[in-house]
C-alpha cells in the first residue's frame, strides 16, 4: 500500500477561533461520539527535534546528485528550486518516496540513477553524523529529553495514559531508529509495543496500514482515534477514516511555542480539525477534546 500524496483536499476556512486564553486554534468544531480511546502520534516533528535541520542534509546531496546530469539550462539555483519543491512536497511520506523522485529525475535528464536505498542509505549517513552529538547527549543523559522534544510532549503522553487512551506513533523513518529515539527520549514507556517506522519493503508500511491495524484490532470505528502530526499523511489518513486530527504546526528550530505557517496552511489543507505549535496547554487541549466528546464544548 502506497502512501498518499499531498493534495489540499480541506479549504482554509475564512474564520477560525483560539480558545480563550490559549494558542490552541479550532479549526473545524466536531461533537464526537465518543472520547478518543486510542491516539495515534507522528515522530519527528511531532514528539521528537532529534532530526530538526533534516532537510538541509537532503537538500544539497539530493542538487549534488542531478548536477552531475543537468541540462545546459539549468544552473545550481534553479536545481535546488527543483529539489526544495518535491522535498517539501513529499515531506511526511517515508524518506525513500523523496530518493525514488530523486531516481526519476536523473533518468529524466539522461541519467542512470542509482537504487534509491542507496541514495536513502547516503542521506542517512549524512544525517546520523549531524545527529550523532544529540544522540549520543540523551544516552549518556548530559543533554536534558525536554532539549529534544516538542514542548509538553511527555506531560501530553502522561495525560492521555492517565485517560485510559491508548498511544501508538508511526514514523516515516526507518523502525530500528524510531525505536532507539523514542527509548532515547522516554517516549516508549507511553506506547510499549506500539511503536511502528519505515520497512526495507516500503511498500509493507504505511500510517493508514498503522490505523486500519487500530481500528481493526480494537473493533473501534474511526470516531475512536485521535492522530496528532505535523505531516499531511497522519492527518488525511485520521480524517479518511472520521478520526479526529489535531495538526502540530510546530516551530522545530526555534521552539518558540508559534505556529508554523507553512505547517499550518498545509494540515489544514489536510483536514485538520484543531491546529497547535506545541503541547505547552495541553489541559485545556484535552478539556475541550473531552468535553467536545460529550457534547459540551461551544461551536
Amino acid at each position: 500500500m502506497s502512501e498518499r500524496d499531498y493534495v489540499p483536499v480541506w479549504p482554509v476556512p475564512e474564520s477560525t477561533r483560539l480558545l480563550p486564553g490559549t494558542a490552541i486554534e479550532i479549526v473545524r468544531p466536531r461533537v464526537l461520539g465518543q472520547v478518543p480511546k486510542h491516539a495515534l502520534f507522528d515522530f519527528d516533528g511531532t514528539l521528537s527535534l532529534v532530526r530538526e535541520g533534516w532537510m538541509e542534509i537532503m537538500v544539497p546531496l539530493l542538487v549534488g546528485h542531478l548536477m552531475e546530469v543537468a541540462r545546459p539550462d539549468e544552473t545550481p539555483a534553479s536545481i535546488e528550486r527543483l529539489v526544495r519543491v518535491f522535498v517539501t512536497e513529499l515531506t511526511g511520506k517515508q524518506t525513500i518516496y523523496q530518493m525514488m523522485r530523486l531516481a526519476e529525475e536523473i533518468k529524466l535528464r539522461g541519467g542512470k540513477p542509482a537504487d534509491p536505498l542507496d541514495y536513502k542509505a547516503e542521506y542517512h549517513d549524512c544525517l546520523m553524523q549531524r545527529i550523532a552529538s544529540r544522540r549520543e547527549g540523551l544516552a549518556k543523559k548530559v543533554v536534558p529529553r525536554e532539549q529534544m522534544l516538542v514542548a509538553g510532549s511527555l506531560e501530553l503522553l502522561a495525560a492521555l495514559r492517565d485517560l485510559g487512551t491508548a498511544i501508538y506513533v508511526a514514523s516515516g523513518t526507518d523502525e530500528q531508529y524510531v525505536l532507539e529515539e523514542a527509548h532515547l527520549l522516554g517516549v516508549d514507556e507511553y506506547a510499549p509495543g506500539r511503536i511502528y517506522g519505515a520497512q526495507a519493503d516500503f511498500a509493507s508500511f504505511s500510517k493508514e496500514m498503522v490505523i486500519q491495524r487500530i481500528l481493526k484490532e480494537n473493533k473501534v470505528d474511526g470516531e475512536a482515534l485521535i492522530a496528532f502530526g505535523d505531516g499531511y499523511v497522519e492527518i488525511a489518513d485520521c480524517k479518511a477514516v472520521g478520526g479526529l486530527a489535531v495538526a502540530v504546526a510546530s516551530d522545530e528550530a526555534e521552539r518558540s511555542g508559534r505556529c508554523d505557517a507553512w505547517k499550518r496552511e498545509r494540515l489544514i489543507g489536510a483536514g485538520a480539525d484543531i491546529v497547535i505549535p506545541d503541547y505547552r496547554e495541553t489541559p485545556a487541549l484535552l478539556d475541550y477534546i473531552w468535553k467536545s466528546a460529550k457534547g459540551k464544548a461551544s461551536a
